[in-house]
């Protein structure tokens, strides 16, 4: 070509093209997110040499979903003894720690060892005897998904090749970066945008009773470990209720991780999708009341002229199967209220399917503005009966006292006041029968101190109510006499 009659801006159009082809392509943002992070944890070289992490330390873990009140956050666990082990080249890992109760409890102040850990999709639990049990398909989604809610092995997979990175972007003073690992698991890291130091790791994640819930781990306080830049403070968040806190006081990489295969029973055991079916026992206790027990939680069954009450919904696989015998008991008959004693997780797990069912929750004023946002949560990730046929809580509810009745069935609720266990319990009085149904209050068993037997006691008494027979929730039906020589042997023991 003959540069002399070219214009000059065309030249100026061709030195610019041809210095752009021979210059190195920009970095894109995620790989520029990528490199910032692991120079600030110690290199790109160090975490991917990195095959093992231990960490070790002490802290506190919240009483999720046994507190006084839906809302409060008093109760809590001392953790001791904690220790994790990463391999961070299969992704097994093994947490042992010392669960020790700071409240009266049924166990007194009795300390827990807990050992738990993810091998593959097999996630599991050692009791105290050295046997593994599989966990629930769900309990091993959410482990896989807790594994990488540290810094170290969320980086690595994505430095090796095993997580997408996309989404660089800024929110609320610190840049956030999606990643999504090999099996499918969704998170999102926070930096500082001046160290690059990560903030939090954070996902969505399947919790048995919040269900769909934001699992949020801050990390702080970090030290030099090996080489690399590890947080020493992890603080674990569900939605706005704090779970962990954890302060690290030993941490070691490429240490010895010893055995983090899953025991034989968990592996051999098959895969378990969901709770075990239903045991629904039927004792006929008077005419038009059954009480439906066969599990840990048990229920009841109070006929009126066209209608049945159900009195607790444990969780959604026992709920099914209360209603199921229900038309079994008394076909065509619907099931139209459904009394919660308290908002424990494990009494009122089943409020959603009930809700689903159509029936009316009837439970303490406290608990209502908590149960309508759980009827309304998300289940994308395990779906149940709620989020497959959603439907309007409708509540009902007791302050003091409300009472149920037609020509055939009278039905009183009271508040147990002053309750140690739940300032929102209810306990169901049937007066015609002399019955009373209580959870928790007074679990019949003569080897363990029932502690919270004195105040239901005094709250019967208060009320002036003629009892023959306590139904509790947990265990079977016992006379009442035994209730009061129950708290009378307690008090004698003051």
């Amino acid at each position: 070509m003959n540069f002399k009659y070219v214009p000059a801006y065309v030249l100026m159009i061709i030195a610019t093209l041809f210095l752009a082809a021979c210059a190195e392509p920009p970095i894109p943002d995620e790989q520029q997110f990528i490199d910032d992070v692991a120079a600030a944890l110690g290199g790109k070289e160090n975490i991917e040499a990195a095959r093992t992490l231990n960490v070790a330390g002490a802290g506190s873990m919240q009483n999720l979903g046994q507190d006084m009140t839906p809302e409060s956050t008093d109760l809590k666990f001392d953790i001791s003894n904690f220790g994790l082990a990463i391999d961070l080249d299969s992704g097994n890992s093994r947490t042992e720690q010392t669960r020790t109760p700071q409240f009266i409890y049924f166990r007194g102040q009795d300390s827990v060892r807990q050992i738990f850990g993810i091998d593959g999709d097999v996630a599991y639990t050692v009791g105290p005897d050295g046997t593994g049990q599989r966990a629930t398909d769900s309990v091993a989604l959410e482990q896989r998904s807790t594994y990488y809610h540290h810094p170290l092995p969320l980086l690595r997979a994505a430095l090796l090749g095993t997580a997408t990175v996309s989404n660089v972007r800024d929110e609320d003073g610190l840049t956030l970066a999606d990643f999504m690992t090999s099996e499918g698991i969704a998170l999102t890291m926070a930096v500082d945008p001046t160290t690059s130091v990560p903030a939090y790791i954070r996902s969505t994640d399947h919790h048995f009773y919040l269900r769909d819930v934001i699992r949020q781990t801050n990390v702080s306080n970090y030290v030099s470990v090996d080489g690399l830049v590890l947080p020493s403070q992890v603080d674990v968040t569900l939605d706005e209720f704090t779970l962990i806190n954890l302060q690290l006081t030993a941490q070691e990489v490429n240490g010895s991780v010893g055995d983090l295969d899953a025991p034989v029973e968990a592996t051999a055991a098959s895969p378990i999708s969901g709770s075990a079916p239903a045991n629904v026992s039927v004792e006929t206790l008077a005419d038009g009341v059954w009480f439906l027990a066969g599990q840990s939680h048990h229920s009841v069954l109070i006929e009126f002229s066209d209608h049945l009450m159900a009195i607790e919904a444990p969780n959604e696989i026992r709920t099914l199967g209360v209603l199921e015998m229900a038309e079994e008991l008394v076909p065509g008959k619907p099931v139209r209220y459904l009394v919660n004693t308290h908002h424990h997780f494990d009494h009122s797990g089943g409020i959603r399917t009930a809700a689903s069912a159509g029936l009316t929750i009837v439970t303490h004023a406290a608990n209502a503005s908590f149960y309508r946002r759980m009827a309304e949560q998300p289940s994308s990730l395990v779906p149940d009966t709620q989020s497959r046929q959603p439907r309007a809580i409708e509540i009902e509810t007791v302050t003091d006292a409300k009472t149920y009745a037609d020509d055939s069935m009278t039905v009183e609720l009271h508040h147990v006041a002053g309750n140690p266990h739940s300032s929102s319990m209810l306990m169901i009085y049937l007066p015609e029968q002399r019955l009373i149904i209580e959870a928790d209050a007074y679990n019949p068993n003569p080897s363990r101190p029932a502690r919270f037997a004195p105040n239901l006691l005094d709250n019967i008494r208060r009320l002036g109510l003629d009892i023959d027979r306590i139904v509790p929730i947990h265990g079977g039906v016992t006379d009442f006499a035994e209730l009061e020589d129950h708290v009378q042997g307690l008090r004698d023991q003051q």
